[in-house]
C-alpha cells in the first residue's frame, strides 16, 4: 500500500476506491477510526462464519463499538467493546457466547491488537 501526502493528510487508492485519512475528519477518516472499524468489522465477519459454521441461522449482525482513549497519554486507543446484536436466531446465549470465544480466537485484527488495546464484547439476542 502507498500513501501519498496531501496537505491535510494522506490518501491511498486501494481495489475499492480511494482512502482519504486525517487527522482532521473534515478531510478524512481519522485513524482511530479505521483502527476501531478494523477490529469491528473483523470480529463481525469471522462470527458471521462462526455461526455459519456451527449451522446456527440468524438475519442480521449489527455491532456497537465503544471506544476508550487514554487523553494523558498521546491520545492513544486503550480499551474497545464490541457489543454485538444477534437478530432472527433461536440459538441459545450459551452457543453465541461459545461462537464468540472462537471468533476472539480467529479474529486476525483483534489478535494483532490484543496486547495493547483491552477489547471486550458483549451481545445480545434480538
Amino acid at each position: 500500500m502507498h500513501y501519498q501526502m496531501k496537505e491535510n493528510g494522506f490518501v491511498t487508492d486501494l481495489a475499492f476506491g480511494r482512502l482519504e485519512v486525517s487527522g482532521d475528519e473534515a478531510y478524512g477518516f481519522r485513524p482511530f477510526q479505521l483502527l476501531v472499524s478494523s477490529v469491528a468489522v473483523c470480529s463481525g465477519g469471522v462470527l458471521r462464519k462462526v455461526l455459519n459454521k456451527m449451522r446456527i441461522s440468524f438475519s442480521d449482525i449489527q455491532i456497537e463499538a465503544d471506544v476508550k482513549r487514554n487523553e494523558a497519554n498521546v491520545n492513544e486507543v486503550t480499551d474497545i467493546h464490541l457489543h454485538f446484536r444477534i437478530a432472527g436466531t433461536d440459538a441459545s446465549e450459551e452457543k453465541v457466547k461459545k461462537a464468540l470465544e472462537v471468533t476472539r480466537k480467529n479474529c486476525p485484527i483483534v489478535q494483532s491488537v490484543k496486547d495493547s488495546i483491552h477489547i471486550t464484547e458483549t451481545f445480545e439476542l434480538v
